[in-house]
């Protein structure tokens, strides 16, 4: 729309964003759903045969990416963190029992990005997937 009146605009793609305030629900983010079958001591369902990686971004790196976006973008941003984890090495990060479900077909194996160009604007994540399930661990153990 930016374009056909001549404004800056930038376009955002946002991958597998997680973070304080998710809710889960039969579309919602394997991250939450996850967090709360632990949480429930339930199995962690895992879509066979597991191996399909994903890149998670916490909401905290996209909100600073928009807000950077904000000022120095005119272009395409996928946003995105750079590391990529298969749904088992996800589910082990939980721990606890996995349940897998019958494979589903047109799910992607992998998720590709190209983040340079809002790298190249500065932006960095801060946050990590690993550190996130190991702040939901330790609330849980207090």
């Amino acid at each position: 729309m930016g374009a056909a009146f001549g404004l800056p605009h930038a376009v955002t793609y946002f991958y597998n964003v997680y973070g304080p305030g998710e809710r889960a629900s039969a579309t919602g983010t394997l991250i939450e759903i996850f967090r709360q079958k632990h949480e429930q001591g339930e199995a962690l369902p895992v879509v066979s045969p597991g191996t399909r990686r994903r890149k998670f971004t916490h909401v905290d790196d996209i909100v600073d990416a928009l807000v950077l976006l904000m000022t120095a973008g005119v272009g395409e941003f996928p946003i995105g963190a750079p590391a990529d984890y298969s749904v088992l090495e996800v589910a082990s990060m939980f721990g606890g029992p996995v349940q897998m479900l019958p494979e589903r077909e047109g799910n992607r194996r992998a998720s590709s990005l190209d983040a340079s160009a809002i790298r190249s604007l500065g932006w960095r994540p801060h946050q990590t997937l690993v550190s996130y399930i190991a702040q939901i661990k330790r609330r849980m153990a207090a």
